[in-house]
């Protein structure tokens, strides 16, 4: 499967990132979508200025999020919340 088959809204996530002018970024990613990190990581990288750290952590839904000193904390799941 290629990044391309799933939609995570990469271009919504980027503009977000650009109108908050967040410098340091964690993506939280539950099992299933991890595959997709190094990709993710770099799209957002080579189209903002923000440093993007994956938790590499439990991700159990909106109610698991972790305590990270950051700009913004981006999770993503299997369905919309």
């Amino acid at each position: 499967m290629d990044l391309k088959d799933v939609d995570l809204e990469l271009d919504r996530v980027v503009k977000k990132i650009k109108d908050s002018n967040s410098k340091l970024v964690y993506i939280q990613l539950p099992d299933g979508l991890k595959e997709f990190a190094d990709m993710i990581q770099d799209k957002i990288e080579s189209e903002t200025e923000a440093k993007v750290i994956i938790w590499a952590g439990s991700c159990f839904g909106a109610c698991d999020v972790p305590k990270v000193d950051c700009d913004m904390l981006i999770q993503f799941g299997h369905s919309e919340w």
